[in-house]
């Protein structure tokens, strides 16, 4: 027999986000999925080709297959915003890039991604003055730090595990990210710290790290997620993942 059913809204009544995750990330999906864990907001992701590598030719090739990715979510769905993970990337495509190549498959949706969030973050936080984690080479760190301080803030101190390998960035301890944070502050003059990259795994850590630097602590998940939601207009407080989502955009 052919049974009766009712429709709804579906899952997204608060917002529908949309992330763009490299081929070769093993952990923004795990993050995301607990920060946007709120009642009506839908997430949903798309993967883009990443070869391991990190390096400035590799992340520009992204800006290329980015309208294909967005392509690939839902077309029953309007999009309220959809985010680029790749902080490295975002920073060498350009923002306007990233924005301009994904609302050419998706007009709808508004366009973050890890460096503007970052600089979003920074503002609302008040933060000027950047402790730097990074495990980029030093070409690309540099690219970062320069857009971080064309936006304003003074980079105090600075270090970087250099490694290009995206497989073995996701390896990477917790406890060496909460070493390095220590190594950034020890006697700076800074009033927050950015950890930057997708794949490192901080977002279990930030809390005992800004205990232990006594500033708000700002990663790429952290703050691309922190902004979508913003940006969609949700802006549940979730202290658990750092003084930053106690704060409105």
């Amino acid at each position: 027999m052919k049974l009766p059913f009712d429709t709804d809204a579906g899952i997204g009544t608060r917002a529908n986000l949309g992330v763009v995750v490299l081929e070769t990330d093993e952990t923004l999906e795990q993050e995301f999925a607990r920060m946007t864990h709120v009642p009506g907001v839908a997430l949903y992701h798309n993967r883009i080709p990443m070869v391991p590598e990190i390096r400035p030719e590799t992340l520009k090739q992204m800006a290329a297959d980015l309208p294909a990715a967005a392509s690939l979510f839902p077309s029953s769905l309007q999009f309220d915003v959809i985010g680029y993970g790749c902080t490295s990337a975002s920073t060498v495509i350009g923002p306007d890039g990233v924005r301009d190549a994904i609302q050419s498959a998706r007009p709808e949706a508004r366009v973050t991604d890890p460096l503007s969030a970052i600089i979003a973050a920074c503002k609302a936080l008040e933060a000027t003055r950047l402790g730097f984690v990074t495990p980029y080479l030093p070409e690309v760190s540099a690219q970062m730090r320069d857009k971080l301080e064309d936006a304003g803030n003074t980079i105090t101190s600075f270090g970087s595990f250099e490694e290009s390998d995206d497989r073995v960035v996701a390896r990477i301890t917790p406890k060496a990210i909460l070493n390095a944070v220590d190594a950034v502050t020890q006697g700076a003059d800074c009033d927050a710290v950015v950890i930057s990259c997708t794949n490192l795994r901080c977002l279990d850590i930030i809390p005992q790290a800004e205990a232990q630097a006594g500033v708000p602590v700002i990663t790429s998940n952290q703050a691309l997620a922190w902004h979508m939601l913003r940006l969609s207009g949700v802006a549940d407080p979730r202290p658990e993942f750092g003084r930053l989502f106690a704060r409105p955009l």
